[in-house]
């Protein structure tokens, strides 16, 4: 792939969280730090943009989905991370 060499101006703190990466060995370098964070942005952006088309198309083909709806699902998704951290606790 091809590279290209650009000017970019960042929050001092960001810097110096790139630069302890490098120091650390989790990046080769602050360029490579600032890439994964652009790739891996580039990538959530995509995600989402797929969920909103997703979410487009079933409301197209069911209807809109309700604020009621949206909290009885939140809920039922609380119910099971409980139910699946207790089936993984060590008994002690």
């Amino acid at each position: 792939m091809r590279k290209r060499r650009v000017t970019i101006t960042v929050n001092e703190d960001l810097f110096e969280e790139a630069q302890s990466a490098v120091g650390d060995g989790r990046a080769r370098s602050v360029s490579e730090w600032v890439a994964g964070a652009m790739a891996q942005r580039l990538a959530t952006e995509q995600r989402l943009a797929a969920l909103s088309e997703l979410i487009r198309d079933y409301e197209a083909a069911h209807g809109v989905i309700t604020d009621d709806e949206i909290a009885d699902q939140a809920q039922r998704d609380r119910d099971a991370a409980a139910l699946s951290r207790l089936a993984t606790r060590q008994p002690r």
